[in-house]
């Protein structure tokens, strides 16, 4: 395949990429596909290289319509995609630039010498504290843990779309009453986890609407 060809086929993926309101609840995505989805979720990055996310697929019916109630954003998905992710992110536990989870992380997943870790946390520690003002809330760890997930979030959308697979992303849900329920499901890791978004994949049931956009000099300004 040309650049061009590539180019293009890229496009055509953002072009057909849409919201998915309401799925086929007849079409189901095959295990390979979604384990690609979810593998580019894994390979997707993260500030400092934290990978501060964990990815929750709830496939079990109970779970679904138990999250319905408190879940606005998703009442035409939960019944019919054929794959439900809730995306989430880690505390100010986990993402403190001195927790066991960053120890582990550097020192066992991206093998880093302890000796090296011991001198980079300094550098951590001031780009948390000093640099963005992470620590001056549990919230604002939160946030920012929260913003890597839609990294990962947007990746596993878009490859979805190159293989002709739908997805909505979803945030239209009560914080707190999720928060609950994951807890009552043991899904949370004692609050070292949070919920920070949905997305569910599947296949649509019409065809959209024709995609719309700001043009490109609207939102482009070039510094030169």
């Amino acid at each position: 395949m040309s650049q061009h060809a590539k180019k293009q086929e890229i496009l055509g993926a953002f072009q057909f990429r849409h919201a998915t309101k309401e799925f086929d609840p007849t079409k189901k995505i095959s295990d390979e596909d979604f384990q690609f989805i979810l593998e580019t979720a894994r390979l997707s990055p993260s500030s400092v290289g934290y990978e501060p996310w964990k990815f929750v697929v709830v496939q079990k019916q109970k779970l679904r319509e138990k999250l319905r109630p408190i879940t606005w954003g998703a009442q035409g998905q939960l019944p019919t995609a054929s794959h439900f992710v809730i995306i989430l992110a880690r505390t100010i536990k986990d993402t403190k630039y001195d927790s066991e989870y960053v120890k582990n992380q550097m020192i066992n997943v991206k093998q880093i010498p302890e000796d090296l870790f011991e001198k980079v946390k300094t550098r951590y520690k001031s780009f948390q504290e000093d640099d963005l003002h992470l620590l001056e809330s549990e919230r604002s760890m939160f946030d920012w843990a929260s913003k890597q997930t839609y990294i990962a979030l947007a990746n596993m959308m878009t490859a979805a779309a190159q293989i002709g697979i739908d997805s909505c992303p979803i945030e239209g849900f009560d914080y707190n009453q999720v928060q609950s329920l994951l807890a009552e499901e043991d899904l949370l890791e004692d609050g070292h986890l949070a919920v920070s978004v949905m997305v569910a994949f599947g296949y649509r049931a019409k065809e959209p609407r024709p995609k719309t956009r700001k043009p490109l000099d609207k939102i482009v300004e070039w510094v030169e």
